[in-house]
Protein backbone atom coordinates (compact mmCIF):
# COMPACT_ATOMS: atom_id res chain seq x y z
CA UNK A 1 0.00 0.00 0.00
CA UNK A 2 1.34 3.44 -0.97
CA UNK A 3 2.32 5.76 1.86
CA UNK A 4 -0.25 8.44 2.71
CA UNK A 5 1.13 11.97 3.01
CA UNK A 6 -1.18 14.31 4.91
CA UNK A 7 -0.54 18.04 4.73
CA UNK A 8 -2.35 20.47 7.02
CA UNK A 9 -1.74 23.90 8.45
CA UNK A 10 -0.95 22.51 11.91
CA UNK A 11 0.38 19.06 12.75
CA UNK A 12 -0.80 17.23 15.90
CA UNK A 13 2.66 15.99 16.88
CA UNK A 14 2.36 13.62 19.87
CA UNK A 15 4.17 14.88 22.96
CA UNK A 16 5.82 12.64 25.55
CA UNK A 17 3.50 11.69 28.42
CA UNK A 18 0.55 13.47 26.78
CA UNK A 19 -2.65 11.82 25.64
CA UNK A 20 -3.17 11.87 21.87
CA UNK A 21 -5.20 14.83 20.65
CA UNK A 22 -8.89 14.08 20.87
CA UNK A 23 -10.37 16.43 18.32
CA UNK A 24 -10.22 17.71 14.80
CA UNK A 25 -8.48 16.13 11.86
CA UNK A 26 -6.50 13.69 14.03
CA UNK A 27 -9.73 11.97 15.09
CA UNK A 28 -11.16 11.95 11.57
CA UNK A 29 -8.00 10.32 10.19
CA UNK A 30 -7.48 7.89 13.05
CA UNK A 31 -8.54 4.77 11.15
CA UNK A 32 -6.75 5.76 7.95
CA UNK A 33 -3.51 6.25 9.88
CA UNK A 34 -3.90 2.98 11.75
CA UNK A 35 -3.89 0.87 8.59
CA UNK A 36 -1.02 2.33 6.55
CA UNK A 37 2.33 4.04 6.71
CA UNK A 38 1.91 7.80 6.75
CA UNK A 39 3.76 11.10 6.78
CA UNK A 40 1.99 14.11 8.31
CA UNK A 41 3.53 17.44 7.31
CA UNK A 42 2.77 21.05 8.24
CA UNK A 43 3.51 23.98 10.49
CA UNK A 44 4.90 23.29 13.95
CA UNK A 45 2.83 26.03 15.56
CA UNK A 46 6.10 27.77 16.48
CA UNK A 47 7.75 30.89 15.13
CA UNK A 48 11.47 31.05 14.50
CA UNK A 49 14.20 32.96 12.68
CA UNK A 50 13.24 31.57 9.27
CA UNK A 51 10.32 30.02 7.46
CA UNK A 52 10.96 26.50 6.24
CA UNK A 53 14.37 24.91 6.30
CA UNK A 54 14.93 21.37 7.49
CA UNK A 55 11.85 19.64 8.89
CA UNK A 56 11.68 18.47 12.49
CA UNK A 57 10.89 14.74 12.41
CA UNK A 58 9.06 12.62 15.00
CA UNK A 59 7.96 9.04 14.30
CA UNK A 60 5.25 7.28 16.30
CA UNK A 61 4.26 3.83 15.10
CA UNK A 62 3.63 3.92 11.36
CA UNK A 63 3.23 7.71 11.24
CA UNK A 64 6.05 10.20 10.79
CA UNK A 65 5.33 13.80 11.76
CA UNK A 66 7.37 16.47 9.98
CA UNK A 67 7.06 20.17 10.79
CA UNK A 68 8.61 23.50 9.90
CA UNK A 69 8.56 26.82 11.73
CA UNK A 70 7.37 30.16 10.37
CA UNK A 71 8.81 33.57 11.05
CA UNK A 72 6.59 35.83 13.13
CA UNK A 73 6.05 38.01 10.07
CA UNK A 74 5.04 35.10 7.84
CA UNK A 75 2.69 33.85 10.57
CA UNK A 76 1.05 37.27 10.63
CA UNK A 77 0.71 37.50 6.86
CA UNK A 78 -0.18 33.88 6.02
CA UNK A 79 -2.25 32.85 9.02
CA UNK A 80 -3.65 35.83 10.90
CA UNK A 81 -3.84 37.97 7.78
CA UNK A 82 -4.84 36.22 4.58
CA UNK A 83 -6.14 32.89 5.93
CA UNK A 84 -8.20 34.28 8.80
CA UNK A 85 -8.70 37.89 7.77
CA UNK A 86 -9.64 37.26 4.13
CA UNK A 87 -10.37 33.63 3.28
CA UNK A 88 -12.23 32.57 6.42
CA UNK A 89 -14.92 35.29 6.24
CA UNK A 90 -15.17 35.01 2.45
CA UNK A 91 -15.68 31.25 2.52
CA UNK A 92 -18.30 31.66 5.26
CA UNK A 93 -20.28 34.20 3.18
CA UNK A 94 -19.20 37.11 5.44
CA UNK A 95 -17.64 39.39 2.85
CA UNK A 96 -18.28 42.43 5.02
CA UNK A 97 -15.69 41.13 7.49
CA UNK A 98 -13.07 40.23 4.87
CA UNK A 99 -10.02 42.45 4.43
CA UNK A 100 -7.67 42.02 1.48
CA UNK A 101 -4.09 43.25 1.66
CA UNK A 102 -1.61 42.54 -1.11
CA UNK A 103 1.26 41.87 1.30
CA UNK A 104 -0.83 39.20 3.06
CA UNK A 105 -1.69 37.55 -0.24
CA UNK A 106 1.99 37.46 -1.14
CA UNK A 107 2.90 36.10 2.30
CA UNK A 108 0.23 33.41 2.00
CA UNK A 109 1.63 32.16 -1.29
CA UNK A 110 5.21 32.45 -0.03
CA UNK A 111 4.45 30.19 2.94
CA UNK A 112 2.75 27.66 0.67
CA UNK A 113 5.86 27.66 -1.53
CA UNK A 114 8.00 27.10 1.58
CA UNK A 115 5.79 24.16 2.55
CA UNK A 116 6.37 22.66 -0.89
CA UNK A 117 10.13 23.17 -0.81
CA UNK A 118 10.37 21.49 2.60
CA UNK A 119 8.02 18.63 1.72
CA UNK A 120 9.35 17.56 -1.69
CA UNK A 121 12.63 16.09 -0.33
CA UNK A 122 10.58 13.88 2.00
CA UNK A 123 8.38 12.42 -0.73
CA UNK A 124 8.56 8.98 -2.29
CA UNK A 125 7.65 8.32 -5.89
CA UNK A 126 4.50 6.34 -5.09
CA UNK A 127 3.16 8.52 -2.25
CA UNK A 128 -0.44 9.69 -2.20
CA UNK A 129 -0.65 13.32 -1.05
CA UNK A 130 -3.77 14.59 0.74
CA UNK A 131 -3.86 18.35 1.39
CA UNK A 132 -6.33 19.77 3.90
CA UNK A 133 -8.16 23.07 3.95
CA UNK A 134 -8.10 26.65 2.79
CA UNK A 135 -4.76 27.61 4.31
CA UNK A 136 -3.17 25.50 1.57
CA UNK A 137 -5.13 26.29 -1.60
CA UNK A 138 -1.89 27.02 -3.57
CA UNK A 139 0.12 24.07 -2.26
CA UNK A 140 -0.60 21.55 -5.02
CA UNK A 141 0.65 23.98 -7.66
CA UNK A 142 3.72 24.77 -5.56
CA UNK A 143 4.44 21.05 -5.24
CA UNK A 144 4.07 20.58 -9.00
CA UNK A 145 6.43 23.51 -9.57
CA UNK A 146 8.94 21.87 -7.23
CA UNK A 147 8.81 18.65 -9.24
CA UNK A 148 6.18 16.55 -7.46
CA UNK A 149 4.41 14.12 -9.79
CA UNK A 150 2.51 12.15 -7.16
CA UNK A 151 -1.26 11.88 -7.00
CA UNK A 152 -2.60 14.89 -5.05
CA UNK A 153 -6.00 15.27 -3.42
CA UNK A 154 -7.39 18.31 -1.62
CA UNK A 155 -10.20 18.45 0.92
CA UNK A 156 -11.95 21.69 1.87
CA UNK A 157 -13.38 21.42 5.39
CA UNK A 158 -15.22 24.76 5.30
CA UNK A 159 -17.95 25.97 2.92
CA UNK A 160 -17.31 27.33 -0.55
CA UNK A 161 -19.47 30.31 -1.55
CA UNK A 162 -21.30 30.93 -4.84
CA UNK A 163 -19.16 32.24 -7.69
CA UNK A 164 -20.31 35.90 -7.60
CA UNK A 165 -19.26 36.11 -3.96
CA UNK A 166 -15.95 34.30 -4.47
CA UNK A 167 -15.10 36.71 -7.28
CA UNK A 168 -14.89 39.46 -4.66
CA UNK A 169 -11.45 38.02 -3.88
CA UNK A 170 -8.77 39.78 -5.92
CA UNK A 171 -6.60 37.21 -7.72
CA UNK A 172 -9.36 34.61 -7.29
CA UNK A 173 -8.51 33.07 -10.67
CA UNK A 174 -4.89 32.61 -9.60
CA UNK A 175 -6.06 30.72 -6.52
CA UNK A 176 -8.35 28.55 -8.65
CA UNK A 177 -5.55 27.85 -11.12
CA UNK A 178 -3.33 26.69 -8.27
CA UNK A 179 -6.05 24.48 -6.83
CA UNK A 180 -6.50 22.95 -10.28
CA UNK A 181 -3.12 21.26 -9.89
CA UNK A 182 -4.93 18.65 -7.76
CA UNK A 183 -6.25 15.39 -9.16
CA UNK A 184 -9.36 15.44 -6.95
CA UNK A 185 -10.99 18.10 -4.78
CA UNK A 186 -13.41 17.16 -2.01
CA UNK A 187 -15.97 19.23 -0.12
CA UNK A 188 -18.37 18.60 2.74
CA UNK A 189 -21.65 18.99 0.84
CA UNK A 190 -23.07 18.81 -2.65
CA UNK A 191 -23.82 22.54 -2.47
CA UNK A 192 -20.17 23.34 -1.79
CA UNK A 193 -19.06 20.95 -4.53
CA UNK A 194 -21.36 22.61 -7.06
CA UNK A 195 -20.13 26.09 -6.08
CA UNK A 196 -16.46 25.12 -6.32
CA UNK A 197 -16.96 23.20 -9.56
CA UNK A 198 -18.61 26.26 -11.12
CA UNK A 199 -15.78 28.51 -9.95
CA UNK A 200 -13.11 26.22 -11.40
CA UNK A 201 -14.91 25.86 -14.71
CA UNK A 202 -15.43 29.62 -14.94
CA UNK A 203 -11.65 29.94 -14.76
CA UNK A 204 -11.16 27.28 -17.44
CA UNK A 205 -10.38 24.24 -15.26
CA UNK A 206 -12.23 20.93 -15.31
CA UNK A 207 -11.04 19.30 -12.09
CA UNK A 208 -13.05 16.50 -10.44
CA UNK A 209 -14.90 17.98 -7.44
CA UNK A 210 -17.02 15.70 -5.26
CA UNK A 211 -18.76 15.83 -1.89
CA UNK A 212 -17.43 13.60 0.89
CA UNK A 213 -19.31 14.45 4.12
CA UNK A 214 -16.98 13.99 7.07
CA UNK A 215 -18.18 11.80 9.91
CA UNK A 216 -17.31 10.71 13.42
CA UNK A 217 -16.84 7.37 15.13
CA UNK A 218 -20.33 7.34 16.61
CA UNK A 219 -19.89 4.11 18.56
CA UNK A 220 -16.68 5.27 20.20
CA UNK A 221 -18.18 8.65 21.11
CA UNK A 222 -21.25 6.93 22.57
CA UNK A 223 -19.02 4.80 24.78
CA UNK A 224 -17.14 7.94 25.83
CA UNK A 225 -20.43 9.63 26.72
CA UNK A 226 -21.62 6.64 28.75
CA UNK A 227 -18.41 6.75 30.79
CA UNK A 228 -18.27 10.53 31.12
CA UNK A 229 -21.86 10.98 32.28
CA UNK A 230 -20.89 9.04 35.41
CA UNK A 231 -17.77 11.14 35.93
CA UNK A 232 -17.32 13.92 38.48
CA UNK A 233 -17.80 16.85 36.07
CA UNK A 234 -21.06 15.53 34.63
CA UNK A 235 -22.34 14.67 38.11
CA UNK A 236 -21.51 18.20 39.28
CA UNK A 237 -23.35 19.66 36.31
CA UNK A 238 -26.38 17.42 36.80
CA UNK A 239 -26.54 18.26 40.49
CA UNK A 240 -26.30 21.98 39.85
CA UNK A 241 -29.23 21.93 37.42
CA UNK A 242 -31.69 21.03 40.16
CA UNK A 243 -33.88 19.06 37.77
CA UNK A 244 -33.93 21.76 35.09
CA UNK A 245 -33.63 20.80 31.43
CA UNK A 246 -30.21 21.49 29.94
CA UNK A 247 -29.75 23.19 26.58
CA UNK A 248 -26.14 22.76 25.49
CA UNK A 249 -24.06 24.71 22.99
CA UNK A 250 -20.43 23.84 22.24
CA UNK A 251 -18.42 25.91 19.76
CA UNK A 252 -15.21 27.78 19.24
CA UNK A 253 -15.74 31.47 19.85
CA UNK A 254 -16.13 32.41 16.20
CA UNK A 255 -18.47 34.72 14.32
CA UNK A 256 -19.41 31.91 11.92
CA UNK A 257 -21.02 29.93 14.76
CA UNK A 258 -24.05 32.16 15.26
CA UNK A 259 -23.45 32.66 18.98
CA UNK A 260 -25.14 36.08 19.35
CA UNK A 261 -28.08 34.75 17.37
CA UNK A 262 -28.21 31.72 19.67
CA UNK A 263 -28.37 33.83 22.81
CA UNK A 264 -31.03 36.06 21.29
CA UNK A 265 -33.02 32.96 20.35
CA UNK A 266 -32.79 31.68 23.92
CA UNK A 267 -33.92 35.07 25.23
CA UNK A 268 -36.88 34.91 22.84
CA UNK A 269 -37.74 31.47 24.25
CA UNK A 270 -37.95 32.91 27.76
CA UNK A 271 -40.08 35.85 26.58
CA UNK A 272 -42.46 33.96 24.31
CA UNK A 273 -42.75 30.73 26.27
CA UNK A 274 -42.69 31.85 29.91
CA UNK A 275 -43.53 28.35 31.11
CA UNK A 276 -39.85 27.51 30.59
CA UNK A 277 -38.60 30.25 32.92
CA UNK A 278 -36.83 28.70 35.86
CA UNK A 279 -37.11 25.26 34.26
CA UNK A 280 -34.35 25.36 31.67
CA UNK A 281 -30.68 26.37 31.60
CA UNK A 282 -28.46 27.15 28.62
CA UNK A 283 -24.83 26.12 29.04
CA UNK A 284 -22.71 27.63 26.28
CA UNK A 285 -19.09 26.46 26.08
CA UNK A 286 -17.14 28.70 23.68
CA UNK A 287 -13.35 28.50 24.03
CA UNK A 288 -11.60 31.62 22.79
CA UNK A 289 -9.92 31.20 19.41
CA UNK A 290 -7.94 33.60 17.25
CA UNK A 291 -7.80 36.16 20.02
CA UNK A 292 -5.30 38.17 17.99
CA UNK A 293 -7.96 38.96 15.36
CA UNK A 294 -9.90 42.14 16.14
CA UNK A 295 -13.29 40.75 15.07
CA UNK A 296 -12.99 37.96 17.64
CA UNK A 297 -12.26 40.35 20.49
CA UNK A 298 -15.33 42.38 19.54
CA UNK A 299 -17.43 39.20 19.37
CA UNK A 300 -16.41 38.19 22.87
CA UNK A 301 -17.42 41.58 24.25
CA UNK A 302 -20.79 41.31 22.53
CA UNK A 303 -21.42 37.84 23.93
CA UNK A 304 -20.35 38.83 27.44
CA UNK A 305 -22.87 41.67 27.31
CA UNK A 306 -25.66 39.51 25.87
CA UNK A 307 -25.25 36.78 28.47
CA UNK A 308 -25.21 39.35 31.26
CA UNK A 309 -28.30 41.09 29.90
CA UNK A 310 -30.28 37.85 29.64
CA UNK A 311 -29.31 36.81 33.15
CA UNK A 312 -30.14 40.26 34.48
CA UNK A 313 -33.56 40.40 32.83
CA UNK A 314 -34.70 36.81 33.37
CA UNK A 315 -32.63 35.34 36.21
CA UNK A 316 -33.75 34.78 39.76
CA UNK A 317 -32.03 34.32 43.11
CA UNK A 318 -31.85 30.57 42.52
CA UNK A 319 -31.66 30.44 38.72
CA UNK A 320 -29.08 31.71 36.23
CA UNK A 321 -30.54 31.20 32.73
CA UNK A 322 -27.23 31.35 30.81
CA UNK A 323 -24.02 29.70 31.93
CA UNK A 324 -21.29 31.17 29.76
CA UNK A 325 -17.83 29.54 29.60
CA UNK A 326 -14.92 30.67 27.42
CA UNK A 327 -12.37 28.13 28.61
CA UNK A 328 -11.75 24.85 26.85
CA UNK A 329 -13.41 21.70 28.19
CA UNK A 330 -11.93 18.27 27.34
CA UNK A 331 -13.79 16.41 24.63
CA UNK A 332 -14.39 13.44 26.93
CA UNK A 333 -16.03 15.71 29.51
CA UNK A 334 -18.17 17.32 26.83
CA UNK A 335 -19.37 13.87 25.78
CA UNK A 336 -20.94 13.49 29.21
CA UNK A 337 -22.50 16.96 28.98
CA UNK A 338 -24.02 16.04 25.62
CA UNK A 339 -25.61 12.97 27.16
CA UNK A 340 -27.11 15.03 29.98
CA UNK A 341 -28.60 17.63 27.65
CA UNK A 342 -32.26 17.64 26.70
CA UNK A 343 -31.45 19.88 23.72
CA UNK A 344 -28.33 20.36 21.62
CA UNK A 345 -28.34 23.87 20.14
CA UNK A 346 -26.14 24.32 17.06
CA UNK A 347 -26.75 27.55 15.13
CA UNK A 348 -23.89 28.39 12.74
CA UNK A 349 -24.49 31.10 10.19
CA UNK A 350 -22.58 28.89 7.76
CA UNK A 351 -20.60 25.72 8.43
CA UNK A 352 -18.89 23.14 6.28
CA UNK A 353 -20.23 20.27 8.38
CA UNK A 354 -20.30 20.86 12.18
CA UNK A 355 -19.26 17.72 13.99
CA UNK A 356 -20.64 18.96 17.32
CA UNK A 357 -24.11 18.28 15.94
CA UNK A 358 -23.10 14.71 15.14
CA UNK A 359 -21.44 14.25 18.53
CA UNK A 360 -24.62 15.38 20.29
CA UNK A 361 -26.63 12.73 18.46
CA UNK A 362 -24.02 10.03 19.08
CA UNK A 363 -23.91 10.77 22.82
CA UNK A 364 -27.62 10.30 23.48
CA UNK A 365 -29.24 7.58 25.56
CA UNK A 366 -31.27 5.46 23.14
CA UNK A 367 -34.08 5.09 25.68
CA UNK A 368 -34.38 8.81 26.41
CA UNK A 369 -32.57 10.84 23.74
CA UNK A 370 -32.36 14.59 23.56
CA UNK A 371 -33.30 16.67 20.53
CA UNK A 372 -30.96 18.51 18.19
CA UNK A 373 -31.92 22.05 17.14
CA UNK A 374 -29.73 22.75 14.13
CA UNK A 375 -29.10 25.64 11.78
CA UNK A 376 -30.25 24.97 8.24
CA UNK A 377 -26.90 26.46 7.13
CA UNK A 378 -24.78 23.70 8.71
CA UNK A 379 -23.55 20.99 6.37
CA UNK A 380 -24.81 18.44 8.89
CA UNK A 381 -28.38 19.54 8.12
CA UNK A 382 -28.17 17.62 4.84
CA UNK A 383 -27.69 14.36 6.79
CA UNK A 384 -29.41 14.77 10.17
CA UNK A 385 -33.04 14.79 9.11
CA UNK A 386 -34.26 14.16 12.66
CA UNK A 387 -33.02 17.55 13.83
CA UNK A 388 -35.31 20.55 14.18
CA UNK A 389 -33.94 22.91 11.55
CA UNK A 390 -33.97 26.65 12.21
CA UNK A 391 -32.80 29.77 10.45
CA UNK A 392 -30.40 31.47 12.89
CA UNK A 393 -31.18 34.90 11.46
CA UNK A 394 -34.62 34.67 13.12
CA UNK A 395 -34.50 34.53 16.95
CA UNK A 396 -38.20 33.68 17.08
CA UNK A 397 -37.61 30.64 14.89
CA UNK A 398 -34.86 29.50 17.25
CA UNK A 399 -37.23 30.02 20.18
CA UNK A 400 -39.94 27.99 18.47
CA UNK A 401 -37.46 25.22 17.71
CA UNK A 402 -36.30 25.15 21.32
CA UNK A 403 -39.85 25.02 22.61
CA UNK A 404 -40.69 22.17 20.23
CA UNK A 405 -37.64 20.25 21.42
CA UNK A 406 -38.39 20.82 25.10
CA UNK A 407 -42.00 19.61 24.89
CA UNK A 408 -41.46 16.81 22.36
CA UNK A 409 -42.84 13.41 23.47
CA UNK A 410 -40.33 10.66 24.15
CA UNK A 411 -41.68 8.51 21.31
CA UNK A 412 -40.98 11.23 18.75
CA UNK A 413 -37.56 11.93 20.24
CA UNK A 414 -36.64 8.26 19.90
CA UNK A 415 -37.91 8.08 16.32
CA UNK A 416 -35.88 11.13 15.26
CA UNK A 417 -32.76 9.89 17.02
CA UNK A 418 -33.02 6.38 15.56
CA UNK A 419 -32.89 7.72 12.01
CA UNK A 420 -29.99 10.06 12.70
CA UNK A 421 -27.82 7.58 14.58
CA UNK A 422 -28.18 5.15 11.68
CA UNK A 423 -26.81 7.84 9.36
CA UNK A 424 -23.86 8.50 11.67
CA UNK A 425 -22.97 4.82 11.91
CA UNK A 426 -23.06 4.49 8.15
CA UNK A 427 -21.20 7.73 7.33
CA UNK A 428 -18.36 7.34 9.81
CA UNK A 429 -14.99 9.08 9.91
CA UNK A 430 -13.36 5.92 8.58
CA UNK A 431 -15.85 5.75 5.71
CA UNK A 432 -15.13 9.40 4.87
CA UNK A 433 -11.36 8.91 4.70
CA UNK A 434 -11.51 5.65 2.80
CA UNK A 435 -14.11 7.02 0.41
CA UNK A 436 -11.97 10.02 -0.47
CA UNK A 437 -8.79 7.98 -0.85
CA UNK A 438 -10.54 5.39 -3.00
CA UNK A 439 -11.85 8.14 -5.27
CA UNK A 440 -8.40 9.73 -5.45
CA UNK A 441 -6.89 6.38 -6.42
CA UNK A 442 -9.18 6.36 -9.45
CA UNK A 443 -7.62 9.61 -10.65
CA UNK A 444 -4.02 8.87 -11.60
CA UNK A 445 -1.92 12.02 -11.86
CA UNK A 446 -2.48 13.30 -15.38
CA UNK A 447 0.77 14.11 -17.18
CA UNK A 448 -0.61 17.34 -18.63
CA UNK A 449 -1.72 18.60 -15.23
CA UNK A 450 1.30 17.37 -13.28
CA UNK A 451 3.75 18.72 -15.79
CA UNK A 452 2.15 22.09 -16.38
CA UNK A 453 3.28 23.83 -13.20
Amino acid sequence: MARLVIVSNRVPVPRPRERPQAGGLAVALKEALATREALWFGWSGQTGPQTGGASAIVTVGQTTFATIDLTAEDYRLYYTGFSNGMLWPLLHYRMGLAEFRREEWEGYRRVNAAFAQALVPLLREDDTIWIHDFHLFPLAAALRAAGARQRIGFFLHVPFPPLPLFRALPQCNILLRELAACDLVGTQTETDAANLREALRSAGFDVPVRAFPIGIDAEEFAREAERAVRGPEARRLAGSLGGRALILGVDRLDYSKGLPQRLRGFAALLRRFPEHRGRVTLLQVAPVSRGDVVQYRALRRELDELAGRINGEHGDIDWVPVRWMTRAVPRATLAGFHRLARVGLVTPMRDGMNLVAKEFVAAQDAADPGVLVLSCFAGAAEELRGAILVNPHDPDEIAEGLNAALVMPASERRARWTGDIAVLRRNSAAAWAEGFLAALAEHAAEPARAGGW
